[in-house]
C-alpha cells in the first residue's frame, strides 16, 4: 500500500525541500519505490535532484489536466525515484485553481492514478497554507512537520497542527501527524536542546529521534543537484537522514502489524 507523506510546514527556511530530497533519495536506497511531487513554485526540489524545471510536463500541468500525469514524471539518478517537477508557473497555476470544482482535491486526482507504482510518494509544499499546501494535506495519509530549533518553532508548530485538526474534520478524515523533524540542529548550542525539549514534552511520540544536524553540505550538495548521498555519505547529514528513513520505515511495519 503506498504511504502519501506531505512535508508541510508555513513557515520558511526550516528545511522543508532538504528534507523532501534526502528523505526521497535516502528511502530509495534502502529499495523503496519512491515518487517525489515538488508543489512549490520556487521548485528548489526539483533543481535539487538534478531536474529540469518543466512548466509543461510538472506538476502544475498535471494539477490542471490530471491525465497528463504519467507524462510528468521524470527519472532521476536513482533507479527507484521518479519525480514531478516544478516550475515557478505553478504560482499562477494555484490562482487558476481557485475557480475549479473541487479546487481542494485536484493533487488527489493527479497523482492518484500514478501512486500504486510507488511504496512512498513525497510531497514538497511551499512554506504558506494556501491552496497547493490544502491540496497536499487532503491528499496525503500524514504530515512530516520539519522544525527548526528557534524560540518560534512552537508557534509554527501549533498553527501547522491546527491545520491538520481542521482538514481531518472538514476535508480527509486519515489525515495526521507523521511526525515533528528537528532540522538545523546543533550540539554546542544550548537553545536547540531547549527547543527540543520543550517540544518534545509537548507532542513526545511524535517527534523523531534523530534531529537532523546542522551540516553546511546539505547545502552544498543541493547546489550540484545532487543529494547529500552522493556529495558525502559519510557526512553528519547523510547520516540523520538515513536515520530518519529507518524511523519512517520501521513505523510503517508497526503500523501494518497493527492493522492501521
Amino acid at each position: 500500500m503506498t504511504r502519501k507523506i506531505a512535508i508541510c510546514n508555513q513557515k520558511g527556511g526550516v528545511g522543508k525541500t532538504t528534507t523532501a530530497i534526502n528523505m526521497a533519495a535516502a528511502l530509495a536506497l534502502a529499495g523503496k519505490r519512491c515518487l517525489l511531487v515538488d508543489l512549490d513554485p520556487q521548485a528548489n526540489a526539483t533543481s535539487g535532484l538534478g531536474s529540469r524545471r518543466s512548466r509543461e510536463r510538472g506538476i502544475g500541468a498535471a494539477l490542471l489536466e490530471p491525465e497528463l500525469t504519467p507524462e510528468c514524471l521524470t527519472t532521476t539518478r536513482y533507479e527507484l525515484l521518479d519525480i514531478i517537477p516544478s516550475h515557478a508557473a505553478l504560482a499562477m497555476v494555484e490562482q487558476s485553481l481557485v475557480k475549479v470544482r473541487k479546487k481542494e482535491r485536484r493533487l488527489a486526482q493527479a497523482v492518484g492514478c500514478v501512486e500504486a507504482r510507488y511504496d512512498y510518494v513525497l510531497i514538497d509544499c511551499p512554506p504558506s497554507l494556501g491552496l497547493l499546501p490544502l491540496n497536499a494535506l487532503v491528499y496525503a495519509d500524514s504530515v512530516l512537520i520539519p522544525i527548526q530549533c528557534e524560540y518560534f518553532a512552537m508557534e509554527g508548530l501549533g498553527q501547522i497542527i491546527a491545520a491538520i485538526r481542521e482538514t481531518r474534520e472538514k476535508l480527509n478524515p486519515r489525515i495526521r501527524a507523521e511526525g515533528v523533524l528537528f532540522t538545523m540542529f546543533d550540539a554546542d548550542v544550548e537553545l536547540s536542546h531547549e527547543v527540543m525539549g520543550e517540544v518534545t514534552r509537548h507532542f513526545g511520540d511524535l517527534v523523531y529521534r534523530q534531529p537532523i544536524p546542522r551540516d553546511v553540505l546539505l547545502a552544498e550538495a543541493a547546489s550540484h543537484g545532487i543529494s547529500i548521498f552522493e556529495y558525502n555519505i559519510g557526512s553528519n547529514g547523510a547520516r540523520g537522514y538515513v536515520e530518519l528513513a529507518r524511523e519512517v520505515i520501521e513505523h510503517e511495519r508497526q503500523e501494518t502489524r497493527a492493522g492501521v
